[in-house]
């Protein structure tokens, strides 16, 4: 019988042929690859309540009190961040929907399961948890900012904010409360404990069919967009590789412990593609366009993802 242990010792290996098996999937069966799509919300939502099921929450007074990290994770993701976009923003035509899918994603810190694979990266996921708020109310208000500075008045004004709205809650209040509810059952009832147990068990699981899901479902989307995605696909993989240092180096400065550098990096690399790809598709005209731009940046950051969870440990942030 699999273990816990040897379930977590090989669960890059997992994720990697779960990210195969979608991506073959997604091009032998595209109909009912998209189908997909529908559940992805719902399956995420899972992943997030299976690792917040995880966290002792006790300890998450004092992550609330470390304004340090705070200042560290608003100067990377809202200033630094932006700065390196921009410039890789220059290496673009001048396409609109190119653009604007560009800012979109890039533009957008991760509030969902960038939780999970900061954990799996060794991490400090009780920072990340209670950034979440904050990262969530910071990018609704800069969002339009930066796209006006970037693109002008009309791309500010295509920003709405009932998908961010609909993330937070649907993604990290309700998950969250569940888990909530679980831990404190779980102390008075042998029912309880027996599900905490349970539920140990799923963040592996769980991140294989958030990996499958989500490729599978998006793969199909790509190949109408060829022409449009091969541009970025290089300018996404600088910035995939860039950010890590960027963040290594901020975290250095302000004096980060490992855990919270690792945070860090994880915050500032990880971008919020599932919650603007709504917004991206209500766009009038170019709507399509714009959501392959943010799906190609989706794909590029999971196979990232399962480089970082090795690399960010064992090479860029050691511990002491």
């Amino acid at each position: 019988m699999v273990t816990k242990e040897q379930l977590e010792t090989k669960q890059v290996g997992m994720y990697i042929i779960s990210f195969i098996m979608a991506a073959g999937f997604g091009f032998l069966l595209p109909s009912y690859a998209e189908r997909l799509g529908a559940v992805i919300s719902i399956i995420i939502a899972l992943l997030m309540y299976s690792m917040f099921s995880q966290i002792p929450f006790a300890s998450l007074r004092e992550a609330f009190r470390n304004r340090t990290y705070i200042q560290a994770l608003l100067l990377v993701n809202f200033i630094l961040v932006p700065v390196v976009v921009w410039l890789l923003s220059q290496l673009l035509p001048e396409n609109p929907a190119l653009l604007l899918g560009f800012y979109l994603v890039l533009l957008t810190p991760c509030i969902d399961y960038v939780i999970v694979f900061t954990s799996l990266g060794k991490g400090d996921e009780n920072l990340v948890l209670t950034s979440t708020p904050i990262l969530f109310v910071v990018q609704m208000v800069l969002l339009p900012v930066y796209l006006w500075l970037f693109m002008g008045a009309d791309a500010a004004a295509m920003v709405k904010p009932a998908p961010f709205f609909e993330a937070f809650f649907g993604l990290i209040v309700l998950p969250l409360a569940a888990a909530l509810l679980l831990q404190f059952v779980g102390k008075n009832r042998a029912f309880g404990e027996k599900m905490l147990r349970g539920s140990a068990w799923l963040p592996v699981p769980f991140m294989m069919l958030t990996l499958f899901v989500v490729t599978a479902s998006q793969m199909t989307k790509l190949p109408d967009y060829a022409d449009q995605v091969v541009k970025v696909i290089p300018l996404y993989i600088v910035f995939m590789m860039v950010m890590p240092f960027v963040a290594k180096y901020a975290a250095r400065w302000f004096g980060l412990a490992p855990g919270e550098g690792r945070a860090l990096i994880f915050s500032c690399s990880t971008r919020n593609s599932l919650v603007v790809l709504p917004i991206a598709l209500t766009i009038p005209e170019i709507g399509t366009i714009v959501a392959a731009v943010v799906i190609t940046q989706t794909m590029i950051e999971l196979v990232s993802e399962l480089v970082y969870i090795r690399v960010v440990p064992r090479f860029l942030i050691r511990d002491d």
